[in-house]
């Protein structure tokens, strides 16, 4: 299979004609070779337009659809002198496309073997500027904060207050928020200790494990 033009047509018939115009995200995709970081069963289909499942059980896991992908990268607006935050790395997919992106990635993730997928892949094509780091996702990883962009790579309930404190003044955090086709990719910005948000668009992606609102009792 040809994958570098499986590649284009994925930028030009899946990214570019949702509103995707930023040089520099499109530049990426066409740049990071996506069928290194699936399951080797799963590289010939690598560049469909869909999510392909990464691990599977009761934390199920996903490779995030292009389109939806592209346009999170897009909200954020990451230039060359930030430091970003990944939360849910994978097998470090989008870590690679933050790589060309930003100044320096820290990936998190909360599953080893995929941490160490991650770790291998990234390493092994060259992309030095991201850190693949373990640790409990709803915490992020303070030790290596603030960071200018937060970067949650799946669908949440709620984000928790511990990631808007990791953000530097001027920082912003990009998420989907809530389940199924009813959710909202939202930006927030942090600016003198205080939080701001913005909905931009409807869209539908996998969730990350945890991330949700404790259940409470009615009488």
């Amino acid at each position: 299979m040809n994958f570098e033009a499986a590649r284009i047509k994925m930028v030009d018939n899946q990214i570019r004609t949702t509103d995707v115009t930023s040089h520099s995200v499109l530049s990426a995709f066409l740049s990071v070779p996506r069928e290194e970081f699936v399951p080797a069963k799963m590289r010939e289909l690598a560049y469909i337009d869909a999510d392909i499942e990464l691990a599977g059980g009761p934390q199920r896991r996903y490779l995030m659809e292009p389109s939806p992908l592209a346009k999170l990268l897009q909200l954020a607006e990451i230039s060359k002198s930030d430091v970003v935050l990944e939360i849910g790395c994978g097998t470090g997919y989008a870590s690679a496309l933050l790589s060309l992106l930003a100044g320096s990635v820290v990936a998190l993730e909360s599953d080893g073997t995929l941490a160490t997928s991650a770790t291998e892949t990234l390493t092994r094509l060259g992309y030095d500027n991201v850190a693949v780091v373990a640790g409990d996702l709803e915490k992020g990883y303070a030790a290596e904060a603030p960071y200018d962009v937060i970067f949650i790579n799946g669908a949440v309930e709620i984000i928790p207050v511990a990631l808007f404190e990791q953000l530097r003044d001027g920082g912003r955090l990009v998420a989907v928020e809530g389940f199924g086709n009813a959710s909202r990719a939202k930006l927030y910005v942090r600016e003198s200790g205080r939080t701001s948000e913005r909905a931009d668009f409807n869209t539908a992606v996998k969730p990350l494990p945890g991330f949700r609102r404790e259940q409470s009792f009615v009488f």
